[in-house]
């Protein structure tokens, strides 16, 4: 039960969040009046109302005890939008003008993928600190979302150069990356911690398993307030945008020339 309302909770405050950024609420559903799978915004729209659906009915369930298979079907189904629903944003952002989203496209929605899997194993930790031997697999998801968003950001800034910039000097992705990491090797270290026997070996497991779900928690927050604070920094820097369209004009000049020039001249 813990788990399904905690998703809808997290849901909830992204969707405050969405509709804050849209301005009006209305606007988004005006998104919903129309199914355009070529449009990341209508697409995203229809995931979110999807997704919204069926984790309220799977926290409804659980908390009132009512419909308990229709409960259980809604949760099953949830696992499948909840992808769609942790990556959508990073398509969407993507399909920008701006130039530090834009650029990053291969890389963001494994950095989001993964942020939200280190976001969802803290909340099962969380919903395990009293018995932390049920712990594992929330353990296992966290470990893999951390690493996943740390690869993906540590390539991303690689292959961006100079337009990765705003992502290195803002304080929020700095931020993430910090807690990220130390959320992931703490989860570890409260997995080694777990398996000692003895009552005094349970305080620190408990320790160490909380100081890695704050850790991994604010991370994933730090993660979205980092990507959107770097794009809008490359946005209003010219000079981002005029050097990305200098590579893009000079890599299509130079598959031109490789085209156009003969073998062996």
């Amino acid at each position: 039960m813990f788990t399904r309302v905690g998703a809808l909770g997290a849901l909830v405050a992204g969707s405050g969040f969405l509709i804050a950024e849209l301005g009006r609420p209305e606007r988004f559903l005006n998104m919903l009046r129309v199914f355009k799978t070529t449009s990341p915004m209508s697409m995203g729209s229809w995931i979110l109302a999807t997704h919204g659906g069926l984790t309220s009915l799977a926290a409804g369930s659980a908390v009132t005890g009512l419909f308990p298979g229709a409960g259980r079907a809604a949760a099953i189904a949830s696992g499948v939008t909840g992808p769609m629903m942790a990556t959508y944003t990073a398509v969407l952002v993507s399909d920008t003008a701006v130039p530090a989203w834009h650029e990053a496209r291969r890389e963001l929605p494994f950095m989001f993928a993964g942020s939200a899997l280190a976001g969802a194993g803290a909340l099962g930790m969380l919903a395990s600190l009293a018995d932390p031997a049920k712990a594992g697999p929330a353990r296992r998801m966290a470990v893999v979302g951390a690493a996943m968003e740390t690869v993906a950001g540590t390539v991303m800034e690689h292959r961006l150069g100079r337009l990765a910039d705003p992502y290195r000097q803002d304080a929020m992705s700095r931020a993430a990356r910090l807690l990220i990491a130390s959320g992931g090797a703490l989860t570890v270290l409260a997995a080694v911690a777990s398996t000692k026997v003895g009552r005094r070996a349970r305080v620190p497991a408990a320790v160490l398993t909380t100081a890695a779900v704050a850790a991994l928690t604010a991370g994933s927050v730090c993660t979205r307030f980092g990507v959107l604070r770097a794009g809008r920094a490359s946005a209003e820097d010219p000079s981002y945008t005029i050097v990305s369209q200098r590579e893009r004009v000079n890599a299509r000049g130079r598959r031109t020339e490789e085209v156009e020039t003969p073998p062996g001249h």
